[in-house]
């Protein structure tokens, strides 16, 4: 099956939930509550968005059913399509005026991702992905890094939302990485972080306890890079780690 056509679609959606951001950004009247608590954030900017994807998908693919950060899962019966939707991934940065955020949107068919795309506005990077086809950048081929030196890996991660309560909040494995890799970013946007994994920009990324929203596109594009996303937690959702296996092999070791 082509799955292009429907990722030329989500690429032209993503274009236009970003722009609507732009419109937003580095705005001093910009609006927004906190969700679960002070550390979750929600802002007008994210239910704009959101709104442009979910008015285009339920236009052109009526029989598809959404799954959406803000909204949750607005299921079609019997439909064998999910987009995944996270409208604003990295509010944080986006209400503090950072311009790390990206709008994330994927196609899953029968539960297997199979199209996807992370776009940053501000920075004009369009990341895009279709099972079998590669990964891109701006139309350019992604190659995951072949890094096999724990001493010169730049790594990315983050931390839950609910770090200040839970236990297993990737602290303890924060503090054992710093000391063996080059540097650890935390970028706010774990589609970015995905993305940039699967570019070669970070040698590899973890984080414990997201949704399948923040991971659905990025994860398509390691893959479709040449890389491996695997669970690193059996109890917790969504905790992941990326990159190539080569990088992997060396790095998985240090986080427990």
């Amino acid at each position: 099956m082509d799955y292009n056509q429907y990722l030329t679609k989500a690429m032209q959606w993503a274009k236009e939930a970003g722009d609507v951001t732009l419109r937003y950004f580095r705005n001093p009247e910009l609006k927004s509550v906190t969700k679960q608590n002070d550390f979750d954030v929600l802002t007008e900017a994210d239910k704009a968005a959101e709104r442009i994807i979910m008015d285009n998908i339920r236009r052109e693919f009526p029989s598809h059913s959404i799954l959406s950060e803000e909204s949750g899962t607005t299921t079609v019966c019997d439909s064998e399509w999910l987009w995944v939707i996270d409208p604003l991934d990295g509010t944080t940065n986006f209400k503090q005026g950072l311009p790390v955020y990206s709008i994330s949107i994927a196609l899953q068919h029968n539960g297997e991702t199979v199209a996807g795309v992370v776009y940053a506005p501000y920075l004009g990077e369009m990341f895009h992905a279709a099972k079998g086809s590669g990964a891109f950048l701006n139309g350019h081929r992604l190659h995951c890094g072949q890094n096999d030196r724990l001493s010169t890996m730049v790594v990315a991660t983050g931390m839950p939302y609910d770090r200040d309560r839970h236990p297993d909040n990737n602290l303890d494995n924060i503090a054992r990485v710093s000391m063996q890799v080059r540097g650890i970013r935390r970028m706010g946007s774990a589609a970015i972080d995905l993305a940039y994994t699967a570019a070669g920009y970070f040698d590899a990324y973890w984080e414990l306890n997201l949704n399948l929203w923040d991971i659905a596109a990025g994860a398509l594009m390691v893959q479709e890079a040449g890389g491996e996303v695997e669970s690193i937690r059996s109890d917790r959702n969504h905790s992941i780690m990326a990159g190539s296996r080569t990088s992997l092999n060396v790095f998985r070791p240090l986080i427990k």
